[in-house]
């Protein structure tokens, strides 16, 4: 089982990287799962994590790629919920790289 050091916690991290315990997270945690994947965090990165988190906590799933748009588009304006925005902000894989940085399970119907 992979590790995340964050200051002075270690957390476990399943085989792809996604943290084990949900409820350990936090935006520094977030922080360093991002720059793990080479990547800084900016507003628009927290507003889909956190909207991410809230759709988790009423459905008790990470939505995979279609239904992450849809629910951005109808969360956040379809400016914001298209597939060329999302891909921007997480490399290409939004709905598996905003879960694991939002610190939610990988979409079950993920590659």
């Amino acid at each position: 089982m992979n590790t995340l050091t964050v200051g002075t916690r270690t957390l476990e991290l399943d085989k792809d990287g996604y943290l084990v315990d949900l409820d350990a997270w936090s935006a520094e945690i977030a922080g360093a799962l991002a720059a793990a994947e080479s990547l800084e965090l900016t507003p628009d990165h927290w507003e889909i994590l956190e909207l991410l988190r809230g759709f988790y906590a009423q459905y008790q799933l990470s939505p995979a790629t279609r239904p992450l748009i849809k629910y951005v588009a109808l969360n956040l304006g379809p400016e914001k919920g298209n597939s060329l925005h999302l891909n921007k902000l997480f490399n290409g894989t939004p709905a598996k790289l905003a879960a694991k940085l939002a610190g939610l399970p990988r979409p079950t119907n993920c590659l």
